[in-house]
């Protein structure tokens, strides 16, 4: 039986406007099939705006007008399509090694008739020298330092990885920061995104490359 998805709150009408129908279509996408592929857990249903699509949509605010964006392990299209039905303006190329999960995003990409979104079957280090953008982001993929490796291949010159992470964000980048700057990275910062939309800011931990 499909579970419904709870009611938009009202956050979701201040960030998507006339584009809510899209991000309502999205979850209900992510309360039926989302679950039944395994993309998200049943229980997750109830929290899917706050949690998922909207944790993930607030980020739109660190890409410039007509920006390129590459999402790695999209998954289930979080923060991939969450941005792309929030930004028209933006380019957005999910790439996701799993051919079920593509074949789920291609079919997801159709049914809420995004032009501005793609989908790339493979690995991040896969994709190197076949795909960049002056943007990167992932959710929930890997530490910082190792997600670095994959990302900032993938980056333009002068290009920048928007991570989401949690509240730990500030402790992982210190930790990790040695490491990030033999790969490339000449200035981070940590950033909260969604205040006033979401109860908890979400937190990307912004790397920019030589």
């Amino acid at each position: 039986m499909t579970a419904e998805p709870p009611m938009a709150p009202e956050g979701a009408h201040r960030l998507f406007g006339e584009r809510l129908p899209r991000a309502e279509t999205f979850a209900a996408i992510l309360a039926d099939t989302g679950v039944s592929h395994g993309l998200i857990g049943p229980r997750e249903v109830d929290i899917l705006w706050e949690r998922h699509i909207l944790n993930c949509a607030v980020i739109e605010d660190s890409f410039p007008t007509g920006s390129r964006v590459i999402d790695v392990g999209a998954g289930a299209g979080l923060p991939g399509l969450a941005l792309a039905i929030a930004r028209p303006d933006l380019e957005l190329h999910l790439v996701e090694p799993m051919l079920r999960r593509t074949e789920w995003l291609t079919e997801a990409i159709a049914d809420l008739g995004l032009a501005n979104a793609s989908v790339h079957r493979g690995r991040a280090e896969e994709v190197h020298g076949n795909l960049s953008a002056p943007w990167v982001t992932a959710r929930a993929v890997a530490r910082i330092d190792k997600l670095a490796r994959w990302c900032f291949p993938l980056l333009d010159p002068e290009g920048t990885l928007v991570a989401i992470k949690g509240r730990s964000a500030p402790e992982e980048l210190a930790k990790a920061e040695k490491v990030l700057r033999r790969l490339g990275m000449v200035r981070a910062r940590v950033t909260e995104h969604g205040v006033g939309v979401v109860s908890e800011p979400t937190r990307t931990l912004d790397c920019r490359v030589t």
